[in-house]
């Protein structure tokens, strides 16, 4: 089928219809406007009897390397972050009624507070550093940004996001059910839910700004 709409786009344009026409024909046939705007995204707006396809972004092992990094330093900043803040209420905050059933309910542990400072000094200057890389490099070059690796790291981190949400707010319903909802639980609650949520909102409001461009261009 895509080679259809293709193939359709490729001869109207070879014929002189500007993309405003074939978008209204195609629509007309029940095309999806975001298939549409993509496939006519292929083409340049340039006067020749052909149709000229746009040259396609490049993605180098270099940038590919960098992107992959990036989405590891964050989750290691992430998960580190959010390690450390547990240890902290683990500290202040005492659960007697239930020590078991949800991640770091233990005691305080002196060796995990010192991992998890040590990755966050590492992990999360790192992350930062090469944000500002790719994010200059996008600027110069903003085809970088349709990066197949680019997007497929920010689905997956939008999906693991999502997930732990989920998984959070399952084990709020689950202690309130039981009715054993201590202050302890409360904080570790909101603190995994502070961080996925302010993830997933930071890559889905980019990820939206990038297909908004993508259909302008």
């Amino acid at each position: 089928m895509e080679s259809e709409l293709h193939s359709f786009i490729k001869d109207a344009l070879a014929k002189g219809l500007g993309k405003d026409k074939i978008k209204e024909v195609l629509l007309q046939a029940n095309w999806q406007p975001e298939e549409v705007d993509t496939a006519l995204n292929h083409y340049a707006d340039v006067s020749f009897p052909i149709a000229v396809p746009k040259r396609k972004p490049y993605m180098s092992a270099r940038e590919a390397f960098l992107y992959l990094l990036t989405f590891i330093t964050l989750y290691i900043s992430a998960y580190n972050f959010g390690a450390l803040i547990y240890q902290f209420i683990n500290k202040n905050f005492s659960d007697v009624v239930s020590q078991v059933g949800y991640v770091y309910d233990a005691t305080v542990n002196a060796g995990a507070i010192r991992f998890s400072l040590a990755s966050l000094i590492i992990g999360f200057p790192i992350y930062l550093w090469l944000s500002t890389i790719l994010n200059r490099s996008a600027a110069k070059n903003p085809e970088a940004r349709a990066s197949r690796v680019r997007k497929w790291l920010t689905y997956l981190t939008l999906f693991i996001a999502a997930a732990i949400i989920i998984g959070d707010l399952i084990a709020l319903l689950t202690r309130l059910l039981a009715g054993d909802l201590t202050t302890r639980f409360g904080l570790k609650f909101l603190t995994v839910l502070v961080i996925a949520a302010g993830i997933f909102y930071y890559y889905l409001v980019d990820l939206r700004k990038e297909e908004k461009t993508d259909v302008k261009v």
